[in-house]
């Protein structure tokens, strides 16, 4: 796994370079909080790169939070990071701050030319949620404004760019507004808001949401964290990875601990998820799995093809 000695690690991301190499972007906060829950108020935007998925070197941190006063002067949270077609590295993430004590999530970007420094782009948040379809901050039907974890993908149309938020709608029972949010843009600079890609279907949030295609089937992959749940990593086939989806249709992906995981390729043996390790036995984890390889099949959904899990350890010595 990838596990630091004084630091938790949580949402992970994953982008591949010119030469092959892989550089995973991960939420960590310093284990000095002793608290676990105190870490989303701490979190900053960490990099490792690997050449396998699993032995990991870690590089100087891709972003922290910014100093205030600044939408994002709190803490960076889960995003996703996409090559444009100049060449140049987008890392689109999440920012609360302290004006509103956290509690109003925003997608800022910022860019790279090696994916290494990183520059936010501008002062101001990049995508922000839209009243007309999605429940802004409402203390009395849910305890955060969600417009979260940003997942960016090319259209395969080749019409722009498609953005997947985590969000909730603006009608219906509070407790199971989560929807997918959705957003456009022509050149991942400007975007406009969209109607969701979902309807409601009884969760409160759809995390970390992902598009891919497996086995010739576009998936949706997403997480809650509900203590009316005892899953906690789902599943959505659906007709294209542009959507709609139907949540409804959801099915588990069966492990106990994984949380926030990602689909990555793997080079020969299809598919993987790579996630990291929540609450075992009581105690909070913090640390990143090898890849799991996975298959869809339609009768059974995303199964693990090989029994266990496997984890790596990080190098602690960094890049000057």
């Amino acid at each position: 796994m990838l596990r630091l000695p004084d630091h938790w690690v949580w949402d992970s991301w994953y982008a591949r370079d010119d030469d092959g190499a892989w550089h995973a972007f991960f939420l960590r906060a310093s284990r000095a909080l002793l608290d676990p829950e105190r870490r989303h108020h701490r979190a900053t935007i960490g990099h490792a790169v690997s050449t396998d998925l699993r032995s990991w070197r870690l590089l100087p941190d891709a972003l922290v939070a910014a100093d205030a006063p600044a939408w994002d002067d709190l803490a960076t949270w889960t995003g996703c990071t996409v090559r444009g077609p100049d060449g140049r590295w987008y890392l689109f993430y999440t920012g609360v701050g302290r004006a509103e004590r956290g509690l109003v999530q925003r997608i800022g970007l910022a860019v790279s030319d090696d994916l290494v420094s990183w520059h936010r782009h501008g002062t101001d948040p990049l995508v922000e949620a839209d009243p007309t379809w999605y429940e802004l901050l409402d203390p009395t039907a849910w305890y955060e404004q969600a417009w979260r974890d940003p997942w960016v993908f090319a259209d395969p149309d080749g019409d722009g760019w498609h953005m997947l938020v985590t969000a909730r709608t603006n009608t219906g029972p509070a407790a199971g507004r989560g929807v997918i949010g959705h957003a456009t843009s022509p050149d991942l600079l400007h975007w406009t808001v969209r109607p969701p890609l979902s309807a409601p279907a009884g969760f409160g949030h759809l995390e970390v949401p992902q598009v891919a295609v497996v086995d010739g089937q576009p998936l949706l992959l997403f997480c809650t964290n509900s203590d009316t749940l005892t899953d906690r990593v789902w599943v959505v086939p659906g007709s294209s990875v542009t959507g709609p989806w139907d949540v409804s249709a959801a099915r588990p992906f069966a492990h106990p601990h994984l949380y926030a995981p990602r689909l990555v390729p793997l080079d020969d043996t299809g598919w993987g998820l790579i996630g990291f390790l929540n609450y075992v036995d009581g105690a909070f984890v913090g640390e990143i799995t090898d890849p799991l390889p996975v298959a869809y099949h339609p009768a059974a959904g995303l199964v693990a093809h090989a029994p266990g899990r496997a984890v790596l350890t990080a190098s602690t010595e960094r890049e000057p």
